[in-house]
C-alpha cells in the first residue's frame, strides 16, 4: 500500500469523523426546535389496524416530508387573522415563553394520526379535546369564544391543510401525482370531524371557498401583532436563527397578498425566486440529511410489512406433511 494511499485513506476518515460530528450536532439541535428534545424518538408501532388512512395516502405522502417545516409557520401566520382565535391562544397559551410549542404539539399530533393505529390517534385527538375543554372566555372585542366552536376549529383545519398543501407542492423533494390535493383534503376531513368540525372541506376546490368564506371575519388586532412578534424572532438556539429566518421567509413568500399586507410582511416575487425559495430548499435539504429517516415513518412502514407478511402468511394453505 503506498504513502499516497495511506495519507488519502486517513484524510477521509478525518471528513467522515468531522461529517458523522456535524450530522449529529446539527440533528440534535433541529430535534430540539422540532420536539423540544434532543433525543431521536423511539417508535415501536403494532398495527392491527391502518389507522385513519395507511400507507399510499395522501396524508402519508405530505406529511412524511420536511415542507411540513414551512407549512407549519405558514399556517400558524394565518391563523393569527381570526380575532377569536387568536383571543384563545393569548389567553390559554404559553407561546410567550415557549414560541414555537404550537408548532411542536402540531407535529407531534399529525404524527399519531397519520402514521399511528386507530387506537393512537384515537388517543391523540382526545388530548386535544380535553385541552380545548378549558379553552374559552371573552375575547377584547366583548365576543364569547370556545375551542370547541366548530366554525372557529374549521378555521384551524382549512389553514392547516392549505398550508401543508401548499408548502408541500412548492418545497416537497418528490413531486406528488394528480389529484392528490383532492385526496388530501378528504383524508384530513376525517381528522376534522372527529375534533369537532361540522362540515370541513372535501375536495381543493371546497377548501379554498371555505378560506375565502373566512376573509370577513379576518382583522389585525394588538393580540395578532404580538403573536406575529413572538413567530418572527422566537426564543430559539442560536445556531437554529438563520436556517429558521430562511423558512420563515419561505413561509411569508407563501402568503396570499392580501394577507402579506394585513400581517406587514412581504416578499416580493422576485426576491423569493432569486434568493428565498433556494435557500429554503437547501435548508430542507439540510435538515433532512440531519435528522436521517423520520422515526415514526420507518416504525410505520416496518409494521405494515409485518403486518401484510402475517396477512400473506395466514392465506396461504398449509402443506400437509
Amino acid at each position: 500500500m503506498s504513502r499516497a494511499h495511506v495519507v488519502n485513506q486517513f484524510a477521509q476518515t478525518q471528513v467522515d469523523r468531522l461529517a458523522g460530528k456535524a450530522q449529529r450536532v446539527l440533528g440534535e439541535s433541529i430535534r430540539h426546535f422540532l420536539s423540544g428534545s434532543e433525543e431521536k424518538p423511539q417508535y415501536t408501532r403494532a398495527y392491527p389496524d391502518d389507522g385513519l388512512v395507511g400507507p399510499g395516502s395522501a396524508m402519508w405522502a405530505v406529511h412524511s416530508d420536511v415542507s411540513t417545516l414551512v407549512g407549519g409557520i405558514r399556517a400558524l401566520l394565518v391563523q393569527t387573522l381570526h380575532p377569536l382565535v387568536m383571543a384563545g391562544v393569548a389567553e390559554h397559551s404559553d407561546y410567550r415563553n415557549d414560541p414555537l410549542g404550537r408548532l411542536q404539539r402540531t407535529a407531534i399530533f399529525l404524527s399519531d394520526t397519520t402514521f399511528g393505529n386507530s387506537q393512537e390517534a384515537d388517543v391523540a385527538i382526545k388530548a386535544v379535546k380535553r385541552i380545548h375543554d378549558h379553552v374559552n372566555g371573552v375575547a377584547p372585542d366583548g365576543r364569547r369564544y370556545s375551542a370547541h366552536d366548530p366554525h372557529l376549529l374549521n378555521w384551524v383545519h382549512c389553514t392547516e391543510v392549505d398550508s401543508f398543501w401548499q408548502s408541500r407542492v412548492r418545497y416537497g423533494l418528490i413531486d406528488m401525482q394528480p389529484g392528490m390535493a383532492d385526496r388530501y383534503v378528504a383524508e384530513m376531513s376525517v381528522i376534522a370531524k372527529l375534533l369537532g368540525v361540522e362540515n370541513p372541506p372535501m375536495d381543493a376546490a371546497q377548501l379554498q371557498a371555505h378560506l375565502s368564506a373566512f376573509i370577513p371575519e379576518l382583522d389585525v388586532t394588538w393580540q395578532t401583532r404580538e403573536a406575529v412578534q413572538f413567530i418572527m424572532w422566537p426564543r430559539i438556539p442560536v445556531i437554529s436563527r438563520v436556517p429558521y429566518a430562511i423558512l420563515l421567509s419561505a413561509a411569508v413568500a407563501m402568503l396570499p397578498d392580501f394577507i402579506q399586507k394585513m400581517l406587514r410582511l412581504r416578499i416580493l416575487p422576485l426576491v423569493d425566486t432569486a434568493m428565498v425559495r433556494p435557500s429554503a430548499l437547501a435548508v430542507l435539504q439540510t435538515v433532512k440529511w440531519a435528522i436521517g429517516p423520520r422515526p415514526e415513518l420507518a416504525a410505520a412502514q416496518a409494521a405494515h410489512a409485518a403486518q401484510a407478511i402475517q396477512v400473506t402468511a395466514e392465506r396461504v394453505p398449509q402443506v400437509r406433511a
